[in-house]
């Protein structure tokens, strides 16, 4: 038998059984003894120090070696632990960059936001206490104030379109007579209740003073008040569409002039009913 064969038989293993090879066992070995053999070249009371148990080799410890020389001369900031007192976390804010005081906190607003001075002085002081820095500060006072300027945008629109379909049902309802009762109910509301509540927003997104039912309410209080007494209002004085009916029946009324061709005014009744229904028929 040749030495080459007498190689190969030593490396064939029977089936089942794992190959296992001289030369990688010597690798495998040379490896560990290395992992081992390099503690043996510094001190022994150092050798057992848990510090040094993670690194495995001379390249590690170099490289931890020059990481901790970066750090030197850099500010470190201790981290306080569960019983750090309140002076305690305010050393490590004041270290990471917290101004010393609320009023020294800026914040990129623009002109035409709609901020209360007094409000952003009381999230100032509180942003101090908890240790923000001026651009985390400044980040939530933006967040805060693009989100209040989205909702307004929503409610003005959805106040918009509740008043266009107020409208609607009110011009429908009042017929020819809707601009006078408008006007009328408007000026009422303006001088009894005032701008500010009449333009507060109703859970649904409706106005307050551009309720339908506020808004006929506002118009009946007028004709109660009187024309003469509240306000002088030029040009014809139309009637709703109920109104001009109410007028109708009364002039239809059994045993009226309407119905007595006798009567000295029954052509004068059968006029106004005609007018009355042209109304109608104009609306």
């Amino acid at each position: 038998m040749s030495d080459q064969q007498a190689v190969v038989e030593q490396v064939v293993q029977p089936s089942g059984s794992p190959a296992t090879s001289p030369v990688n066992n010597n690798v495998t070995s040379v490896v560990e003894q290395a992992a081992v053999d390099w503690k043996t070249s510094i001190a022994e009371d150092i050798r057992a120090d848990k510090s040094l148990a993670p690194i495995k080799d001379i390249n590690s410890l170099a490289k931890s070696y020059i990481h901790a020389q970066k750090l030197v001369g850099v500010e470190k900031i201790p981290l306080p632990n569960k019983h750090a007192t309140e002076e305690d976390w305010n050393v490590v804010y004041d270290k990471l960059g917290r101004p010393k005081s609320p009023e020294e906190y800026k914040y990129n607003i623009s002109e035409d936001a709609n901020i209360d001075e007094g409000a952003l002085k009381v999230f100032s002081e509180q942003a101090h206490k908890l240790g923000l820095l001026p651009q985390q500060a400044d980040g939530v006072v933006k967040f805060y104030n693009d989100m209040m300027s989205e909702n307004l945008k929503s409610l003005d629109a959805a106040a918009e379109t509740a008043r266009v379909e107020s409208e609607q049902q009110l011009r429908k309802e009042f017929g020819r007579a809707f601009e006078q009762k408008i006007t009328k109910a408007s000026q009422l509301a303006r001088e009894y209740v005032g701008e500010d509540v009449l333009n507060m927003n109703l859970e649904s997104g409706v106005k307050l003073g551009d309720h339908p039912q506020v808004v006929k309410a506002f118009a009946k209080l007028a004709e109660m008040v009187g024309e003469d007494s509240f306000v002088a209002q030029s040009g014809p004085n139309y009637l709703t569409p109920n109104e001009i009916e109410g007028e109708i029946a009364k002039l239809q009324a059994p045993g009226s002039a309407y119905w007595n061709k006798s009567h000295p005014n029954h052509d004068k009744a059968v006029q106004e009913v005609f007018a009355l229904r042209q109304q109608l028929t104009d609306v």
